[in-house]
Parts: C-alpha cells; structure tokens; sequence
C-alpha cells in the first residue's frame, strides 16, 4: 500500500506590520474550510487582517493553478498560520523626561491549499 501525499500549494506573506496574535484569530476562521467559503468569510470579518489573508488566499489558489495543475474549485484551506517576524522597537515620551519602548510587531503569514479527496 502506498502513501500518497496530497499535493499543497503556498503562499507566504513577511513582514506584515500587523500583530500576529491578531492574525491567528483571522487564520483559525478559515482553516480546513473550501476556498471559496473562507473567501467569503475574510471578506466579511472586519478585521485588518483578513484583507492581507484575501490576497495571500487569491494567491495560494493561483499558485495550486498554475504550478500544481489542481482544480480550483475543487481546493481547500489546509494550513494557515501567522509567525512573528522583527519587532520594530519604537520611543514614546512620558513625563519627567524618560521614554517608554512601543513594539510595533510584524507577521509572516503562510496559506497553504491542496485539493479534497
């Protein structure tokens, strides 16, 4: 018996000013869901990251097209996760002349689709 393993196509996003943690709660509404049921999902979450997640979405299936030779109707969201990337370390001034550190923290974000079945 031979184990075949599904073929997935990526789609990785870096540097993405935006948290991770706030990524992740975008990522975990559309894992394991068909691509165009997550689609519909992103597009109506009112969260910042579900436009990055939309393009990254559009691009993984492109990529499952166009590399991969799968149908795109036929794809759904196998893996999707958001890791921290550099933190960029910021200055705010408080009173009696210090300064407190702002990180302004960035994602890289990764959607992988393979085909059901």
């Amino acid at each position: 018996m031979m184990d075949t393993e599904p073929k997935v196509a990526k789609a990785h996003s870096k540097y993405v000013r935006i948290s991770p943690r706030k990524v992740k709660i975008v990522c975990d509404l559309i894992r394991g869901k068909d691509t165009t049921t997550a689609r519909a999902i992103l597009r109506q979450t009112p969260k910042a990251a579900s436009e990055v997640l939309i393009k990254l979405l559009a691009s993984a299936v492109a990529n499952a097209e166009n590399n991969h030779d799968m149908d795109p109707d036929n794809l759904y969201v196998m893996e999707t996760f958001a890791c921290p990337g550099p933190i960029l370390k910021r200055m705010r001034p408080v009173g009696r002349g210090r300064g407190h550190r702002i990180n302004k923290r960035t994602s890289h974000i990764t959607v992988a689709v393979a085909e059901k079945g």
